[in-house]
């Protein structure tokens, strides 16, 4: 890909994972990890979203849902990958296959994930709007409702941003922002340019997430409007939930059309004032790396750029 085409539009989008970067570009994945022994460890492997192998699943919000799911499962495998690198002992470190027993474990840590997010932070704030007694008005329900789900989000990502293994975490999640930024930019890829980037980045996976949170307010409470006229009574919570649960890939997919259309207009006014919201959950997400960290996520981003990049390059 030559440098000239880098815009502000180029499809690049990354994960922080175990001592390391996920980086994602068009027909690839590239993860690099750094081992104990202090090489860069890398897996790449082709990949092809679904939304572009079938035009059918390309169509707008569709693509978006696909995509929210597709990126769970390919940074499940990023974490697994980079956990397995960074548990290594020095002077050991190796890839291994992916036989039958870890594509479960895979699995099974996805589903648990799944179920852990949705208890926490979709079942949970409809219980206590319950409590509350609002059942028969749907916007105040979804209000109380969001507010309890956004204010358990942030209560999450502080407490867990406590940790000093997520704080690394949170570090490479800034080096991985600086580096989209510089290559977007068009400058050079090097420690010393991304430096001087920010790691804030309006794009990235937190926005979205408070971008679901926000924009379910609304869609559930036009939900819970019409299930009356529909059906002739009040939903029970259960009915609540499932009806919710329901319209929950429409709302990922949406969100994710709005937080590709916020990164191609970032400096439209508007467009700045609705992402600063995300863009301040960020600073606690988020944190300043050193020039290991940079170093490990220009590293990720270069190979799946097609750029030469130093097999195991030492600092």
């Amino acid at each position: 890909m030559d440098r000239e085409q880098l815009t502000q539009d180029l499809p690049v989008g990354g994960q922080a994972v175990i001592e390391g970067v996920m980086m994602r570009v068009p027909g690839k994945i590239v993860t690099a990890v750094r081992a104990a022994d202090h090489r860069i460890v890398v897996r790449e492997e082709a990949y092809d979203p679904l939304a572009q192998r079938y035009r059918l699943l390309g169509l707008p919000v569709l693509r978006g849902a696909l995509s929210f799911f597709e990126m769970m499962l390919i940074g499940l495998k990023a974490l697994n990958f980079s956990a397995d690198v960074a548990s290594q002992k020095e002077g050991q470190v190796e890839q291994r296959e992916e036989g039958w027993r870890e594509q479960l474990a895979l699995w099974a840590t996805m589903v648990f994930s799944v179920g852990l997010g949705v208890g926490l932070f979709f079942f949970l704030p409809l219980l206590a709007a319950q409590l509350f007694g609002l059942q028969e008005n749907a916007l105040e329900f979804n209000l109380v409702a969001g507010a309890v789900r956004a204010t358990l989000l942030i209560l999450y990502l502080w407490a867990i941003s406590q940790w000093r293994e997520i704080q690394r975490v949170f570090q490479y999640h800034g080096a991985e922002h600086k580096s989209i930024f510089t290559v977007e930019a068009g400058a050079e890829l090097t420690v010393a340019a991304a430096r001087g980037f920010g790691r804030l980045h309006p794009r990235c996976g937190t926005s979205f997430m408070l971008i679901v949170v926000l924009f379910a307010i609304l869609i559930f409470a036009v939900v819970d409007s019409l299930f009356p006229l529909v059906f002739g009574h009040t939903q029970s919570l259960l009915e609540r939930f499932a009806t919710h649960f329901a319209v929950l890939p429409f709302i990922a997919g949406t969100s994710f059309e709005l937080l590709k259309f916020s990164g191609k207009k970032r400096n439209a006014p508007l467009v700045r004032l609705l992402s600063a919201p995300g863009l301040w959950l960020q600073r606690i997400t988020t944190r300043e790396p050193d020039d290991d960290q940079l170093e490990v996520a220009l590293f990720a981003l270069r190979r799946a750029l097609n750029e030469e990049v130093e097999a195991n390059p030492s600092c």
